[in-house]
């Protein structure tokens, strides 16, 4: 009874060993051959499948700019001279930029309607009348959902403002896609100058609801000399491409809303 039964194992073992080595064989003979630039471009690449590229993640993005001729200059996480030294071609890369959250609305700064102890997400937060606890409806929830998204830990809740770590920042574009007020830009991680409110309200309005805010009075823009400074629906805005960091906007700005990065 026992000479069958050793007898059936010897076979199938022989029959595993024969099927694992078929399938060796197979597997070296028909596999793809990687090209070695797609590897190391891999290598250089953020990491963290982001997609701020605008591709499914780094795996995607590297086979698309070694096999389909995709621009290399697009991870503004990746050092551009590595990538032009992997590729054998000049690749300029953009200039780096990081998130901003336009809101000073801080818990000292704002006035509250009502507090929330039933919720960590500002999604959910936004839906509640005034849209969030903080009496200004186009300020910072801070809850922290934009933090939860952010892969690189680069946002963090103070006192109830998201605040960004401009060095650990990669501008990925997560934050951005999650906030329910759309008050995170996008901004070149040189821009000195920025306007921290997003509230759409008139000036007396505004103040009633926070501390800080823009009254949308206009002074920014007639001492800016180089026409960088808009304001439109009561909010200024500076348009980075035209700023010369002159600070005088800032100097003149009665609300002290325009502030200084660095």
């Amino acid at each position: 009874m026992l000479v069958p039964i050793l007898t059936a194992c010897a076979v199938i073992a022989v029959i595993g060993a024969v099927i694992g080595v078929l399938l060796s064989v197979l597997s070296e003979k028909f596999k793809s051959k990687i090209d070695p630039k797609e590897e190391k471009l891999r290598s250089v690449l953020a990491g963290s499948n982001c997609g701020g590229c605008g591709y499914a993640g780094c795996d995607a993005y590297a086979k698309a700019v070694v096999y389909e001729g995709a621009d290399p200059g697009l991870c503004v996480a990746a050092d551009p001279a590595k990538i032009s030294e992997i590729l054998g071609v000049s690749v300029t890369g953009g200039k780096k930029k990081v998130a901003y959250v336009r809101c000073s609305g801080n818990c000292v700064k704002t006035n509250m309607n009502y507090n929330f102890d039933d919720t960590n997400d500002c999604r959910i937060a936004y839906l509640a009348p005034g849209h969030g606890s903080k009496k200004c409806p186009y300020g910072c929830c801070g809850f922290g959902t934009c933090a939860e998204v952010c892969p690189y830990d680069a946002i963090r809740i103070t006192d109830g403002l998201a605040i960004v770590d401009s060095e650990k920042c990669q501008a990925c574009g997560k934050c951005v896609a999650v906030c329910p007020n759309r008050l995170i830009d996008i901004i070149p991680s040189d821009a000195m100058y920025v306007v921290r409110c997003s509230s759409l309200k008139k000036g007396m309005v505004v103040k009633n609801a926070c501390a800080d805010g823009c009254i949308g009075c206009g002074i920014c823009v007639r001492a800016c000399p180089e026409g960088a400074i808009t304001v439109a629906n009561n909010i200024a805005r500076i348009n980075q491409d035209k700023c010369t960091r002159c600070g005088k906007c800032a100097e003149k700005c009665p609300s002290k809303i325009i502030i200084k990065r660095f």
